[in-house]
């Protein structure tokens, strides 16, 4: 019994150096970062940068020769259609009229008339398919909510209806030109007729064609000009159009319809626009690291009234992320950052009871944010993100709540 005693406390010195290897042994939690599985869709986009342009530009051209005088319009001046003055011609030393001046002024006449005579038809054209893209249009909102259609299909209908109401708008642009310039023909034909018959033609009135502003001065000093020679360029900057050129590897994925979110274009909120076509031409660019690109340029319509982009004018840049693809709402996701790829199965480590958990994981479309996840994760399960060596299956980790 003695003997027990005096070994008891080398026994229990023992048992705490035990102890004490241990707990110094032990590994320690590991400090991790973590995310939850949620639902929600996730949009695989196209991000490039792009810049706005007026749909219609007009270059206002003398249609007579002669002393301009000088342009008093700035840029950014409003024009009202038939009733602003743009410039005045004075009549210049008289020159000879000779059968060929007579046939050439003439020949702009019967053009000018043509023209006009085709863009009216376009716009009943234009009119036309704008009433029956609007009666699909209508059908398919009453649809719709009965899933009768798609909503793939709705979105095509209601690209389809949007397109035609632009062309409308577009084809009665031409009429207003193509108006305006018979009219300068008729003019020029007169003031020629006038210098043959010896009298004195009077000065020549240039009225705005269009409703809009004027983007550019041409020729904004007094000076002789020739037919034909550009003084002003005018447009409406509230018909404005998306340019954006993506690479064209990206290109092949984006079609009309498609949702573009416009972003760092200067205001607080996110525009939205539509894809309207994506020309059938790629062209050559220089990147800034000196590397050739194949680049195709996109046309996209606003969504958003002209109130709520006000500032935004022609050739501004912009920002644009074109969804070329959209998964299911109801679907799962995760962020990429905490998937890792081993072999080839894409894995993740969820955190199950204060332990890492490694987990196989299949995956669906991607946008290089969110993941979708199909198989291998549940909802509010907690991932942990960008594992480092340090995280083993099974390992102890601590994460803030």
């Amino acid at each position: 019994m003695k003997r027990v005693k005096t070994k008891l406390p080398w026994i229990l010195v023992a048992a705490a150096l035990a102890g004490l290897l241990v707990y110094g042994f032990w590994p320690e939690p590991v400090h991790v970062e973590t995310a939850r599985v949620l639902r929600g869709p996730v949009q695989v986009t196209v991000n490039d940068d792009g810049e706005t342009r007026i749909r219609e530009k007009y270059v206002v051209s003398a249609p007579v020769g002669g002393k301009l005088l000088r342009v008093q319009l700035e840029a950014g001046d409003r024009v009202a259609r038939g009733e602003t003055e743009l410039a005045r011609i004075e009549p210049g030393d008289p020159a000879l009229l000779d059968a060929r001046t007579q046939a050439e002024s003439q020949a702009r006449l019967r053009a000018a008339e043509a023209a006009l005579e085709r863009a009216r038809t376009l716009v009943k054209h234009a009119e036309e398919a704008a009433e029956l893209a609007e009666h699909d249009f209508q059908r398919a909102k009453s649809l719709l909510p009965q899933r009768a259609i798609s909503k793939s299909e709705y979105d095509t209908l209601e690209h389809q209806y949007r397109i035609s109401a632009a062309d409308v708008r577009s084809a009665n642009f031409g009429v207003n030109v193509a108006q305006f310039e018979l009219e300068q023909a008729q003019a020029a034909a007169a003031r020629y007729v006038a210098a043959e018959n010896g009298d004195n033609p009077a000065s020549f009135q240039l009225i705005s064609p269009i409703d809009g502003n004027v983007l550019r001065v041409i020729q904004e000093d007094a000076s002789v000009v020739a037919p034909g020679a550009a003084i002003l360029e005018l447009g409406d900057p509230r018909d404005l159009e998306i340019q954006i050129d993506v690479l064209s590897n990206d290109a092949v994925n984006v079609r009309p319809g498609q949702k573009v979110l416009i972003e760092h274009w200067g205001g607080e909120q996110p525009l939205q626009a539509i894809v309207r076509t994506v020309e059938p031409s790629a062209f050559l660019k220089i990147s800034a690291l000196g590397v050739e690109e194949k680049r195709v340029y996109v046309i996209a319509d606003f969504i958003d009234p002209w109130s709520e982009r006000q500032t935004l004018g022609d050739g501004f840049r912009i920002e644009a992320r074109i969804v070329v693809e959209s998964t299911d709402e109801q679907g799962l996701k995760a962020p990429a950052g905490a998937l890792f790829r081993d072999g080839d199965q894409w894995h993740a480590y969820r955190v199950v009871a204060g332990r890492a958990e490694r987990c196989v994981v299949e995956t669906g479309p991607s946008n290089g944010e969110e993941t979708t996840i199909l198989n291998g994760l549940s909802e509010h399960d907690t991932v942990i993100m960008h594992p480092t060596s340090s995280v083993q299956d099974g390992i102890r980790v601590v994460f803030d709540q």
